[in-house]
């Protein structure tokens, strides 16, 4: 195998976790450089929610009640821990942000865009 060929493997089935594992990072606990690049918001009538009302739980346990609220695996929560999740109710037009005790503006501010615009990494 060469070795552009590898590192390009690499690359997709990083690629392929982060899709599946949502708000996570392959590295550990920490965000990656795209993550302080600017966005367009969506457009009003776009959103999910607009008018939400938002709850902030700061928890110990993390990875395991995002990973469970994602409904990841065991064996995905340990590779690739979510540093952060938020979790909306539509009907309700509700927004739980889970983060833990240590945690970064750009953290809160990635997971309140979630709140209004879900799943936006799609």
């Amino acid at each position: 195998m060469t070795s552009a060929f590898r590192r390009g493997l690499a690359w997709v089935s990083t690629g392929v976790l982060m899709l599946l594992t949502g708000c996570a990072s392959v590295q550990g606990p920490t965000l990656p450089v795209s993550e302080l690049e600017s966005f367009v918001p969506m457009p009003h009538h776009a959103r999910v929610m607009n008018d939400v009302k938002v709850r902030w739980e700061v928890r110990e346990n993390v990875a395991e009640v995002c990973g469970r609220a994602a409904k990841l695996s065991s064996t995905q929560a340990w590779m690739t821990p979510p540093l952060a999740c938020a979790i909306w109710n539509v009907a309700s037009k509700e927004c739980v942000i889970i983060t833990g005790t240590k945690v970064s503006h750009v953290e809160l501010g990635h997971e309140l865009r979630h709140c209004f615009e879900g799943n936006f990494h799609r």
